[in-house]
C-alpha cells in the first residue's frame, strides 16, 4: 500500500465526523520529508475550531496509522499563529 493510500485510509476513519459538521479534508501533497499537506474543505475551512480539528483529530489519526509521517500542515489555515486560536494546549 502506498504512503498516500495509507494516509487516505487514516483520513477515512475521521471523515464521518468531519462530514457530520459539513466539512472534509483532502490531501494536497506529501513532501519528500514526509510532511502531509492537507486542505480543509467545507465548513472545516472556516470554522474557528479548525486548528484544533487539524491538531487533535487529523494529525493524530494520520500519525497513529502512518508513523513515518513527520508533520501535517493545512495549506488553507491562516490563523495558525493567532494567539486566540482554539488549540488543544489553550483549552486548560
Amino acid at each position: 500500500m502506498s504512503l498516500i493510500d495509507q494516509v487516505e485510509a487514516a483520513l477515512d476513519t475521521i471523515r464521518p465526523y468531519l462530514e457530520a459538521d459539513g466539512g472534509n479534508v483532502s490531501i494536497e501533497e506529501i513532501t519528500p520529508e514526509k510532511v502531509v499537506k492537507v486542505k480543509l474543505l467545507g465548513s472545516c475551512g472556516s470554522c474557528p475550531m479548525s486548528i484544533m480539528t487539524l491538531k487533535a483529530g487529523i494529525e493524530q489519526a494520520i500519525k497513529k496509522a502512518v508513523p513515518e509521517i513527520t508533520a501535517i500542515e493545512a495549506i488553507n489555515l491562516t490563523d495558525i499563529d493567532d494567539p486566540n486560536a482554539v488549540l488543544p494546549e489553550n483549552l486548560r
